[in-house]
């Protein structure tokens, strides 16, 4: 399998609420470049994000971090759509789903599980 390209996709929905949509990999390399575009979405009057990472590949504990970070940073809420089955069972494993707001997965989120052959 190809790796995907790390992109932030930044939408403002609403009046003070912006959605960054990752795809590709949120590792150590990448998890300053969420925390730069949360915090230029802020700036620009922002105050709630909504992190989509539907195309989310990998998440390490950088990423783990850069979450908690934007969260606990006192600038407005913030909250993970798009969860898939690996990330939300680190995110339980590691007490994060109790501190962070993670939408529960809908129908159309697809399980990221895949086959070993």
């Amino acid at each position: 399998m190809r790796p995907q390209l790390w992109s932030i996709e930044v939408t403002r929905l609403a009046v003070g609420h912006a959605r960054l949509r990752l795809t590709g990999d949120l590792d150590f390399d990448t998890a300053p470049e969420l925390l730069d575009a949360a915090t230029r979405a802020r700036a620009d009057g922002c105050a709630e994000l909504t992190i989509d990472l539907v195309g989310l590949g990998l998440c390490d504990s950088s990423g783990l971090s850069a979450f908690l970070v934007l969260s606990q940073g006192g600038a407005g809420p913030v909250r993970l759509t798009g969860v898939g089955v690996r990330l939300r069972q680190l995110l339980d494993r590691t007490g994060l789903t109790e501190l962070l707001a993670v939408e529960q997965p809908t129908a159309h989120v697809i399980d990221d599980v895949r086959e070993v052959g």
